[in-house]
């Protein structure tokens, strides 16, 4: 479905692009208020209402960012009914973006309405990168063309970063919630420029609490402060690396053991041995431990021998504690409706 600015949209052809128009008019009428749901990756999802100011506030600072003009062309492949998609409608709107509109896919590129067109401007989830990397590559050419690429909703791989080294259009990882109205900070994943750091986009204050979790207050946020429970390191008043979230700690033996650092450690290992499927770490219940450290894999298994590899190597750089003590296989990872990993679901699998 192609949106243009100033002209009316064609038919809806299905319930997808119905409620994706419904969404455009309702700001185009000028409506004050709209209520979006977070996306339950950490939790139950919930409603929460934003105003038009936040919204525009956050689609001007990412216009400003990226260097995005009337005329660029967006192509919208998230899910518009979660603030990630319907940001993407938002930035095409207020800065006047021709934009193609298609259902949330694993591999956009291949969908017909996209086939031999150009963008300026693409916002994607890991898996949608990386997919279209390894099955498509020829693609790249249409990524190389972009003014910038936008990667969120999830922790890009090694596997993946080596991957968008190839990438000559500038690509970015987002940082950011649906209470912060999508992104309030980037980091450059390609080129000399690229950082472990997010740098916060101007106007964007962060501190931290006693945990050692960041919060964030921008026009974006009305100006009210958004506590959230992700562990950073904060470098300074714009930049911070991200550590881990405070509530996906694993107490192991009264030990708290941080899942992200574990699972960084064995998706480099396994990238470097040419594969890489996703994984993560969790803490299953341990009448002994109270939570004993899992590995979890999609579609993939391990031989002995890398088995005791991966374990070595995360003794020797986080301590006995976080060293994983057994590893399972799910066919499929259970995902929330933005495409995220539900952790507790596919946890549930192998129960």
């Amino acid at each position: 479905m192609l949106l243009l600015p100033d002209r009316p949209f064609p038919p809806a052809q299905t319930d997808y692009e119905a409620h994706t128009q419904q969404f455009c008019r309702a700001w185009q009428s000028g409506q004050e208020t709209f209520t979006l749901h977070t996306s339950g990756s950490t939790g139950t999802p919930k409603p929460i209402a934003l105003t038009r100011a936040q919204m525009r506030a956050s689609a001007q600072l990412t216009g400003q960012a990226l260097g995005l003009q009337a005329g660029d062309s967006a192509l919208v492949c998230l899910n518009t009914r979660y603030i990630a998609g319907t940001m993407m409608l938002v930035r095409g709107l207020e800065l006047a973006l021709p934009m193609t509109v298609v259902e949330p896919v694993s591999n956009p590129f291949i969908r017909p309405e996209v086939a031999d067109k150009s963008f300026a401007f693409n916002a994607l989830v890991p898996l949608q990168l990386q997919t279209i990397l390894t099955e498509t590559p020829k693609k790249k050419a249409v990524l190389d063309g972009m003014k910038a690429i936008l990667v969120g909703g999830a922790a890009t791989s090694p596997a993946l970063e080596g991957l968008i080294q190839s990438i000559t259009a500038p690509v970015y990882a987002t940082y950011g919630m649906t209470e912060t109205v999508s992104h309030i900070a980037l980091r450059r994943l390609n080129g000399p420029t690229a950082s472990d750091l997010f740098t916060a986009l101007p106007g964007v204050d962060l501190g931290t609490d006693e945990r050692g979790c960041l919060h964030i207050t921008s026009a974006a946020t009305n100006f009210e402060r958004v506590q959230t429970n992700d562990v950073v390191d904060l470098l300074d008043a714009t930049q911070f690396r991200l550590l881990g979230r405070a509530d996906s700690v694993i107490n192991s033996g009264g030990v708290k053991v941080q899942p992200e650092p574990v699972e960084r450690l064995i998706q480099t290992y396994l990238a470097e041995h040419s594969r890489s499927p996703r994984l993560f770490i969790a803490g299953l219940p341990d009448d002994r431990l109270g939570q004993r450290v899992v590995l979890v894999l999609e579609g993939s298994s391990l031989t002995e021998p890398q088995w005791t590899t991966i374990q070595q190597i995360v003794r020797t750089a986080l301590g006995p504690y976080s060293v994983p003590k057994a590893w399972h296989s799910v066919d499929v990872f259970s995902e929330t409706p933005t495409g995220k990993i539900d952790r507790r679901a596919t946890i549930d699998q192998i129960r």
